[in-house]
């Protein structure tokens, strides 16, 4: 009796296979192709016959088989990783930032390559050392302070790179506006409507545009609303919690203390509820204080935060497509990137000054 052919595409084979580590030469195998044939396929190179790319595709759904993203680097030329590099990793805007750059990495199929700088200069050529070995497509700069050096390193490798709001004038680049100003000035003028006159305002470190800029967007809304300013009301923290505490107790010891606080980011803010818990002042009716972000952890504060919202999965988004047109060759002046919106969001450490603190 003559043994029956079996099809190479039965179930039974097709178990078998999948219960094996599945390459690029398995599929071929079972496709009846060449290793070769299978690569163009899959890296949708469009010299296939389509009865065999069609066949290819068909094993390929069969054995649920997922290409080797390095080796498809080698044929495309290009690696489907972006690079990301951050300030600091604690701070919670940066983990709520990745995930946005994470859930639209993994719709476009792409990979991260995530390094935190911490603001060290060795840590931040080790990172970007990292990614120019990955072949990366492209780097989002998520942080300040990194070393121009550092940059023009990344731009002589031609990879296209991503700023937020400052962008050097050359190379393969873009910069994501943030429009700090709205969301600054509604959080100035529900103060002063509170009652507010004597309003101080913690920066982040003013070698950073990001801070500078808030610094700018406060100093013309007061001057806009017609509030003194005071030298003293004006105070350079690092956007730690703990900077947050320290320069909360220089303003609390000040002759003439201030009814509100402003902060260039929420963990200054908190780190000012700190500060004011340990002194005995009650938020709001002894304080008021506003941060800027709108981290999660922002309305679960004791009490809950006021805060100027900057959306972090729309600022991953944009920075994102902008990085992904570069990456595919579209020229800088046609990447229209919009501006990313703030605006207030009013919580439970806001209130009117006390009648003590207005008769101070």
């Amino acid at each position: 009796m003559r043994k029956k052919k079996r099809s190479p595409k039965t179930a039974e084979d097709s178990s078998a296979l999948k219960s094996t580590r599945l390459d690029i030469r398995a599929v071929a195998k079972h496709a009846n192709v060449s290793i070769a044939t299978v690569s163009r396929v899959t890296n949708h190179v469009p010299t296939v016959a389509p009865h065999l790319a069609e066949k290819v595709w068909q094993v390929v759904k069969e054995l649920n088989y997922s290409p080797n993203a390095q080796a498809r680097a080698l044929v495309s030329g290009r690696s489907k990783v972006f690079g990301v590099l951050i300030s600091e990793i604690t701070n919670p805007f940066f983990p709520e930032l990745i995930q946005g750059f994470e859930e639209v990495a993994v719709e476009l199929g792409y990979e991260l390559l995530i390094g935190s700088t911490n603001y060290n200069l060795d840590h931040m050529k080790r990172c970007v050392q990292r990614m120019l070995d990955r072949k990366v497509d492209g780097v989002a700069v998520m942080t300040f302070g990194i070393e121009a050096p550092l940059l023009d390193h990344l731009a002589a490798h031609d990879i296209p790179l991503v700023f937020i709001d400052v962008a050097p004038k050359t190379g393969r680049v873009c910069s994501i506006q943030v429009d700090y100003d709205s969301g600054i000035r509604q959080a100035v003028q529900h103060l002063v409507m509170l009652g507010h006159r004597d309003i101080a305002f913690i920066t982040g470190p003013l070698q950073l545009g990001s801070a500078q800029a808030r610094r700018g967007a406060f100093l013309s809304a007061a001057k806009g609303i017609g509030i003194k300013r005071h030298s003293s009301y004006l105070c350079e923290g690092d956007h730690t919690l703990e900077g947050g505490i320290n320069q909360a107790q220089k303003l609390f010891h000040l002759k003439r203390p201030p009814t509100a606080i402003m902060c260039s980011n929420d963990m200054t803010a908190m780190g000012v509820l700190h500060a004011a818990a340990h002194c005995g002042l009650r938020i709001p009716s002894n304080l008021s204080v506003v941060g800027f972000d709108d981290i999660d952890i922002a309305r679960y504060c004791v009490p809950p935060l006021s805060t100027v919202r900057m959306s972090r999965r729309k600022l991953a988004r944009a920075a994102f497509m902008a990085l992904k047109s570069l990456a595919d060759g579209t020229p800088k002046d046609d990447i229209v990137v919009s501006t990313i919106q703030t605006e207030l969001v009013v919580r439970e450490s806001t209130a009117s000054p006390s009648v003590l603190q207005q008769a101070g």
